[in-house]
């Protein structure tokens, strides 16, 4: 409503709204809630205004390429599982570079909507309907109505503002964060059993596949590691590898995890490709986790992909071609990359060379 509100009928405000609604959705870590809310919020105004819906579609799957880095986004656990790593270390010092990131975002989008603003100079704004996005917005709640909880709404924030600092600054796991922070949070909203259980039921479905990927990485690297499969490959890696170039191998992952994850799923990149390179760059003191970190930086690339389900219900909603929109966001989420990059060398948490 916020957002709706200070548009007001403005292509630059409309624009760099969507991209700030984005990157807060996105937060939740996937991509099909934030395509499906912000679309719902966004496409009525760029319809009345006449905007270009692939300026859409590009801040969304942008604003998801930085936040997908969080633990609970899927590539972190990933490349956690895949090297034995705790979230936690590969996330949280990748955060200056995420808002570097998030930064980049905003910026395009002040770009793209200063250039609509030009294009749509000679027609009238007049007439918008400031009413559209709270009207939206109380019909997609509409349906939701059994998990409101307006009178816990400061309770609620102070939980999560207390989760957030616990994870920063590490003061226990991850996991233990989490599942404390679930408990409270269960018993301060539902607090009977039965309330419990169909919130529990709700979201089970994205829960037990993300375990199941947990316990089959687990085997699949051990495996690996037990039959000396990933020393091997690792060793061959290494001999292609030329001696000036072995130093360089977080940032050449880096390149290496746009087009890999592009063509491949996030699942054969980091358990399969990311444990061999890690190994490669072992002997040049570049350590597993600056690895991982390095890895994470392409996803931007990756949600451009055609294996991610996720994109065709954005082109759907937006209503154009997936060829479209990859011709007009690939250049720009390469740029997101790099910037993500290039912010993780300049903070250190990615090294230029080990």
């Amino acid at each position: 409503r916020l957002i709706v509100r200070l548009v007001q009928g403005d292509p630059v405000r409309i624009v760099v709204g969507s991209a700030v609604l984005a990157l807060l959705v996105s937060l939740d870590g996937d991509g099909s809630t934030t395509y499906l809310i912000c679309c719902a919020a966004m496409i009525p105004l760029y319809r009345r205004m006449g905007l270009n819906p692939l300026i859409l579609a590009c801040l969304l799957m942008l604003s998801c390429g930085v936040t997908n880095i969080t633990p609970w986004g899927g590539p972190t656990a990933r490349a956690a599982a895949a090297l034995q790593l705790d979230a936690g270390d590969i996330f949280i010092p990748m955060i200056p570079a995420m808002l570097a990131g998030a930064g980049f975002v905003l910026g395009l989008a002040v770009i793209l909507g200063r250039g609509e603003r030009r294009r749509l100079a000679g027609r009238s704004a007049e007439g918008l309907d400031h009413a559209t996005g709270p009207a939206l917005m109380e019909d997609m709640l509409a349906t939701n109505d059994a998990t409101k909880r307006p009178k816990l709404i400061l309770a609620n924030l102070g939980l999560t503002g207390c989760l957030l600092a616990g994870l920063v600054l590490g003061i226990l796991p991850l996991p233990v964060l989490f599942m404390m922070a679930t408990a409270l949070a269960l018993v301060l909203n539902y607090p009977t059993l039965g309330e419990q259980k169909i919130r529990v039921a709700a979201h089970a479905p994205n829960i037990l596949p993300v375990i199941a990927l947990i316990f089959a990485a687990g085997i699949f690297t051990g495996i690996l590691n037990g039959t000396g499969m990933t020393q091997a490959m690792a060793a061959s890696v290494t001999g292609l590898v030329p001696t000036g170039v072995g130093p360089y191998l977080a940032p050449i992952t880096a390149l290496l995890s746009m087009p890999f994850t592009f063509f491949l799923s996030n699942d054969a990149f980091y358990f399969g490709i990311l444990p061999i390179l890690n190994q490669a760059a072992a002997p040049y003191g570049i350590s597993p986790v600056e690895m991982a970190r390095a890895a994470l930086t392409g996803q931007a690339v990756h949600l451009l992909s055609p294996l991610v389900p996720s994109t065709y219900l954005l082109v759907g909603l937006v209503q154009v071609e997936l060829a479209q929109h990859q011709r007009f966001t690939l250049l720009w989420a390469i740029a997101l990359s790099l910037v993500i990059l290039v912010a993780g060398i300049l903070t250190g948490v990615i090294p230029l060379a080990g």
